[in-house]
């Protein structure tokens, strides 16, 4: 008798467990799915601010920004796409490759611009700007980088005095990598903006300079004196900036006075 009461017992407590089991299922797969659903909230939310943001970004203006220069002449050398701006006979001459989309040339001009338009102004500095696209993949959609060359090489050499402006326009109001560049309407509206005369905006729609801006990237590229070391691995990143065919640390807070003195 007490044996079939102690099974009975057994019996009753597994079936209890066995429903608790069963309950604690439930709940578990309850949490699953809220977790679930508000995940798909959470992308959901971030995907429609990701659009919004795209979208802001293709219909507003293009701020425009006035560079510190003044009096200091700009001149495109269309065979190579290098803008060269600073007096012929400054004391240092140094070659900057960047691309606009670039976050980290966008760190580089906000830390550095003020020194480099002194100096520009000063006539002690000659700057060869080489806009490159570099990055021409990581806009949505894709060829902003190009774009954005393309149109700097147009103003310098339709209104080579707004240069310094529109280059630090795009700059000031940089888009951000991996999401919506500037289009071409809106590039145009900034020429506009800036006055800036010829064929630019048939440049700019019609992509006079794509083929030059590829052809001094590729150039850049492999050029070995241009390359850096990481490891194992070679390579050309923007911004670069070179001074007599070598490399500079513009890491160093001290880089442009030690150039120039």
């Amino acid at each position: 008798m007490s044996s079939k009461n102690a099974t009975r017992k057994r019996g009753s407590k597994a079936v209890a467990q066995a429903r608790g089991a069963g309950g604690n299922r439930v709940a578990v797969i309850a949490g699953v799915v809220v977790v679930a659903v508000l995940a798909a909230v959470v992308v959901g939310a971030v995907i429609f601010s990701g659009k919004k943001e795209a979208e802001e970004t293709r219909t507003i203006g293009i701020p425009v920004v006035s560079a510190g220069v003044s009096g200091v002449p700009a001149v495109l050398e269309e065979q190579t796409g290098t803008v060269v701006v600073g007096k012929a006979d400054a004391k240092a001459t140094i070659d900057v490759y960047e691309d606009f989309l670039c976050p980290i040339c966008g760190t580089f001009e906000a830390q550095n611009d003020k020194q480099i338009d002194e100096a520009l102004s000063a006539g002690t500095l000659k700057v060869r700007y080489h806009i490159v696209n570099l990055l021409d993949s990581k806009s949505k959609p894709a060829g902003y980088s190009l774009l954005s060359a393309n149109a700097a090489l147009s103003v310098a050499k339709n209104s080579p005095e707004k240069f310094a402006d529109f280059h630090a326009s795009l700059f000031g109001a940089q888009p951000q990598e991996g999401g919506a560049g500037y289009t071409a309407d809106q590039l145009v509206a900034l020429g506009k903006d800036l006055q800036v005369g010829g064929t630019y905006e048939q440049d700019v729609r019609g992509g006079t300079f794509n083929e030059i801006v590829k052809t001094a990237y590729r150039t850049a590229g492999s050029d070995p004196a241009l390359q850096r070391t990481q490891g194992s691995q070679t390579y050309f990143g923007t911004p670069t900036v070179a001074s007599g065919g070598k490399l500079v640390d513009i890491s160093k807070s001290t880089w442009l006075t030690d150039l120039i003195g």
